[in-house]
């Protein structure tokens, strides 16, 4: 009879590798959905021939569970396991409200 045990070591290894989670901090440009925000992060490269550096803009959708974030309110997200089509990452607080 073969049981599976987890041992001490094992469960570390599986909590370490969940709190290598991705976070982001992003502004919020839509929260018009139920439950779901747009954040929008900004980034700044440097262009590699001419030195100028551009801001490129991506969008993530993220699951607001209690609705609480409205546009243009500075938020930190973080990767999560796929909740819909577009969502894979989560709210975890809200670092500035807007004014």
């Amino acid at each position: 009879m073969v049981t599976d045990v987890t041992t001490p070591d094992q469960t570390a290894a599986d909590e370490a590798s969940r709190n290598m989670r991705k976070e982001i901090t992003g502004k919020v440009t839509s929260s018009k959905m139920d439950k779901s925000i747009t954040v929008a992060v900004v980034q700044k490269q440097k262009h590699p021939k001419y030195g100028k550096f551009v801001t490129k803009t991506t969008k993530f959708h993220a699951h607001d569970e209690k609705n609480e974030c409205g546009e243009g309110d500075t938020v930190l997200i973080m990767s999560t396991r796929p909740l819909s089509k577009t969502k894979r990452w989560r709210l975890v607080e809200i670092i500035e409200r807007a004014k």
